[in-house]
């Protein structure tokens, strides 16, 4: 049967006023009692006395049984999520970093206390990808999960490529939208859609892995040559974060910018759009598509969830209960692009295996196989030289191809 859900609301920023918009519209058994909020001076649309400045108002209320945690700040609405879990209120929320950096507590929390906690609005906006993956998949065998999860860097490289649109101003243009926030780093960076990539494989492998073991590295040092390039071997640039079971022990996780051909779901995804894919062994490959930004898209995920405990939904998290001996690791080898100034940047890397190299006065790539690790051991050096790196098997496989010609023609030169 369905119950009455009393909510109390931490934060009214775009998604928290998205989320209001649409339970305006719905009648579902539900109550927003009170609302907390940072700046208690800002003019709101609502009646004030929906609004409060201080948490307990909301936390110690017994008339609210729902926690919902809209709130940028990390380690408050890790505060905010236990206390109220530890206290007999099921939450949803949102944050994607919080979630991340704490699963472990956060579901050691849920079994000692029996709340619930759903986070689907916290992985690509409006696509049901969390709820796909616990109940849907629960007995497949997922080689792997990738895809768009940031809306944000998705307009920019969308501008860029589709509109001749310079990054910075690509950028303004999503930040005006409300795509992206003043300080852009964690879309661009890589950071968004590698907690994102984290939840969603706790819930495809069992596996939580740390935050600072995984490799993000963004879209910010993209340049005009980079994107000229992609367009002439007809390909398009996107980030992408790729969750893989190498083998029945192991898992890897990474998020890269990475060049797409035609063929691929997500060489049409576009701007705000985000997409996810899922390998599995018997489903086979399967394409979700929606909206990963704005207040109504994550909005409609995050009442989702609010529907779902009014039947004391929860995550069962079988895949982590069962699981066995797979671990994470960054021990593997792929194919990049590496656009650089500084030759010892290449040297550092330690290629084991350049496809392509190409050099001028104003722009020197080269292709080639690297291992995972060693990118993430030289970051800084990466950061330093402003370089531009990519998830490049698509151009590996072109540069294998033309190496295959070139062997065959002087073979028979020969």
């Amino acid at each position: 049967m369905s119950k009455k859900l009393n909510i109390g609301l931490f934060g009214f920023g775009v998604v928290g006023q998205g989320l209001y918009d649409i339970i305006s519209t719905k009648n579902l058994n539900l109550e927003v009692v009170k609302i907390a909020i940072k700046n208690p001076d800002k003019k709101r649309s609502l009646p004030s006395h929906l609004f409060t400045a201080e948490r307990d108002e909301l936390l110690n209320n017994p008339e609210i049984n729902t926690i919902v945690e809209l709130i940028n700040d990390t380690e408050a609405a890790f505060e905010i999520v236990s206390k109220a879990l530890s206290s007999g209120k099921n939450v949803v929320s949102a944050s994607k970093k919080m979630i991340a950096t704490y699963l472990n507590e956060l579901i050691e929390l849920q079994h000692t206390y029996g709340t619930s906690l759903l986070y689907e609005g916290s992985v690509c906006g409006s696509i049901p990808i969390i709820r796909n993956l616990e109940e849907y998949y629960d007995n497949e065998l997922l080689h792997s999960i990738s895809g768009i999860f940031n809306g944000s860097s998705n307009y920019i490289l969308s501008k860029g490529y589709l509109e001749n649109l310079d990054y910075d101003s690509a950028l303004k243009q999503a930040q005006d939208l409300g795509f992206a926030e003043t300080d852009p780093t964690m879309d661009v960076g890589g950071y968004d859609a590698k907690y994102k990539l984290i939840i969603a494989a706790a819930h495809a492998y069992g596996v939580i892995v740390d935050p600072e073991e995984v490799l993000n590295i963004g879209i910010q040092n993209l340049a005009p040559s980079d994107i000229q390039y992609a367009k002439e071997k007809k390909l398009k640039i996107k980030l992408v974060p790729v969750a893989k079971e190498l083998d029945e022990k192991h898992v890897t996780l990474f998020v890269l910018p990475k060049f797409v051909n035609e063929s691929e779901f997500l060489y049409n995804v576009e701007y705000e759009y985000n997409g996810v894919i899922v390998q599995a062994a018997f489903a086979d490959q399967q394409f979700f598509f929606g909206k990963g930004a704005g207040g109504h898209p994550t909005g409609s995920a995050v009442l989702s969830d609010i529907a779902a405990l009014r039947y004391d939904y929860q995550y069962e998290y079988k895949k982590a209960k069962g699981k066995k001996d797979l671990t994470f690791t960054n021990d593997i080898e792929l194919d990049v692009y590496l656009r650089y100034e500084d030759e010892h940047l290449v040297e550092a890397l330690n290629f084991k295996h350049i496809h392509e190299r190409y050099h001028s006065d104003n722009y020197k790539f080269v292709i080639g196989k690297i291992n995972l690790q060693n990118l993430i051991d030289n970051q800084q050096l990466i950061a330093n030289d402003k370089a531009f790196v990519a998830f490049a098997d698509q151009l590996a496989g072109i540069s294998l191809a033309a190496e295959k010609q070139e062997v065959e023609f002087l073979s028979r030169l020969d």
